[in-house]
């Protein structure tokens, strides 16, 4: 029998026009840009109205692995189920980069019934705002590079510049380039490299922003390089923030998709976790919260990454408070984390369970009592789940206090995920304690150690003579008081990609330490991290075709 692709599935469903989806989520014409049929920007000065806020819920995971957890289809599917209890719920998500829909994953819009649509619109160009980002970022280093060719009047150490260029596709050949190469007319030849847009600063400062007059202030800040006497050089000193907020400024307003069960969506940015703060923007969140009575949002990777960026960064500069949290997993990744190849996932074992349930229950641990907020556990089912597994789940999540609820949107939309609303409407009516992992006042080191230790569960994290050297220069430079963004494998809570599980007693090792001053965080990098990923053996980009009429294949 058949089983019908996700590509398959979004293209068999009939959508409605975009304004009927507005008129829903309550968003009037006035405020509508349409992008066609089925895709509008709505303008953010829609957040001016006085309007009360909703509930809003946090969707995470445990750490992912090869098996696939479902957290983007376990977010549009809850939406669906809230909305089919007769409760008024938005869904916020982040747009896909081209890197991972090219390289390893297809398609980031959901999956099975849980999706949202166009999916192909999604997954691609979308409404043009990664594009507008990239231009945004090219153009500053170009008038960075432009000023050091015409005399350099700033002073700047052309080995001290931190600025790079960015592409949105996985492309290792450009992680390290040595550019200006043609005699005195091309540029100055210096090293220099790209990163992938979705770990650009000003994909982060576009998440963060409020407005464009923010947009700009932050823009502005954001330090491209050092003179040769360490002073930090900004946008603002190049003059160049006016002109990249001028590329940015329909990219600032958030977009209105919908899922397949008419549910409206808004999506906007797309930082990625590993190497940035991993959630959408402050904007669309809040949108979400204005318009609904529930906005259910999500955070990338595993609750170690998103989560912890989502609540200690995001939630620390715009003044959020999560209602609930919903920690998502599946059996067959948990027994990946308890050692089982991939091709044996399908196999009832308990022992391998077991063993792997400890990842799942640190970051409900972490939720509950690091966070102080409610929890509850989706246990995203597969027809190979048996019942001796599901109930060793649901026993282990019961003993911290914590429920578990089977979800099976993929397969049933909505309806399959009404146990788990009703179990999320439930704590968004309990008390919370909600708390920081770490003070913002704390030093940059002690800072990092608070993460690694309360978070990741290491020994605590070493930073090497050079990341220690520049921890200083950043305290000097007055930036000891921003929070910290850890760019950490997404594959383990330690900073090596092979230690699965819950691993404890481990050093997280820093190496590197830059600030983001237009965002307004530290960046630590650690292990093997890097900001420019590379296509595998076999990408995703080989099954991807599209055919004579225009009908795309392939993504998933």
């Amino acid at each position: 029998m058949h089983v019908p692709s996700d590509i398959e599935i979004a293209q068999s469903c009939p959508m409605r026009p975009i304004t009927e989806i507005a008129a829903a989520a309550g968003v009037g014409p006035q405020y509508l840009e349409l992008y066609g049929n089925h895709k509008a920007k709505v303008d953010y000065r829609l957040l001016r109205e006085s309007r009360p806020n909703g509930k809003l819920i946090l969707v995470t995971a445990i750490n992912p692995t090869p098996a696939g957890e479902g957290k983007t289809t376990t977010t549009v599917g809850l939406a669906d189920a809230l909305r089919r209890l007769g409760k008024h719920a938005l869904v916020a998500l982040r747009e896909p980069s081209l890197g991972p829909v090219f390289g390893v994953k297809g398609g980031a819009a959901g999956g099975g019934y849980a999706q949202v649509v166009p999916m192909e619109d999604i997954n691609l160009h979308f409404t043009g705002d990664f594009h507008a980002i990239g231009a945004a970022n090219n153009l500053l280093a170009a008038m960075l590079d432009n000023h050091i060719q015409q005399g350099n009047a700033l002073g700047i150490d052309v080995k001290k510049i931190t600025w790079k260029r960015c592409v949105d596709m996985n492309d290792r050949q450009l992680r390290h380039i040595v550019d200006g190469l043609g005699g005195r007319m091309q540029g100055v030849p210096r090293e220099d490299g790209f990163d992938i847009t979705v770990a650009s600063e000003i994909m982060a400062v576009l998440c963060l922003s409020n407005d464009i007059l923010d947009l700009k202030t932050r823009l502005g800040r954001m330090v491209v390089g050092y003179t040769y006497e360490g002073t930090p050089v900004t946008a603002h000193d190049l003059k160049a923030e006016g002109a990249m907020a001028a590329l940015l400024k329909d990219a600032l307003k958030p977009n209105l998709v919908q899922t397949l069960e008419g549910t409206p969506a808004f999506i906007h940015g797309g930082p990625f976790a590993n190497i940035a703060h991993g959630c959408n923007s402050v904007t669309v969140t809040r949108m979400a919260l204005a318009l609904g009575d529930y906005a259910i949002t999500e955070a990338g990777f595993g609750a170690d990454l998103g989560a912890e960026k989502f609540l200690d960064i995001k939630c620390r500069m715009a003044g959020l408070r999560p209602d609930a949290v919903v920690v998502v997993a599946t059996v067959r990744a948990l027994k990946h984390h308890g050692g089982v190849p991939r091709a044996e996932l399908n196999t009832e074992n308990l022992e391998a369970l077991e063993r792997g349930l400890p990842n799942l229950l640190r970051h409900v641990d972490n939720i509950k009592n690091v966070y102080g907020l409610p929890c509850v556990v989706a246990v995203n089912a597969f027809p190979t789940d048996t019942a001796a597994e599901l109930k060793l789940v649901e026993d282990k999540c019961r003993a911290l206090g914590v429920g578990a609820a089977l979800s099976e949107v993929w397969a049933k939309g909505g309806a399959g995920g009404e146990t788990l609303a009703k179990e999320v409407l439930r704590l968004c009516e309990e008390p919370s304690d909600f708390r920081f992992a770490y003070d913002a006042d704390a030093s940059i080191p002690d800072k990092i150690n608070a993460i690694a230790q309360r978070v990741y569960r290491a020994a605590g994290a070493v930073l090497t003579p050079a990341a220690g050297k520049q921890a200083e220069e950043l305290e000097t430079l007055g930036f000891g008081g921003l929070p910290v963004c850890m760019a950490k494998t997404q594959y383990s809570f330690s900073d090596d990609p092979g230690l699965l599980g819950a691993p404890e007693g481990f050093t997280v090792t820093v190496r590197s330490l830059k600030v983001s001053a237009g965002a307004g965080f530290i960046v630590a990098l650690t292990g093997d991290i890097m900001t420019m990923p590379g296509l595998p053996r076999v990408p995703a980009a080989e099954k991807i075709d599209v055919d004579e009429d225009g009908r795309i294949t392939g993504l998933f």
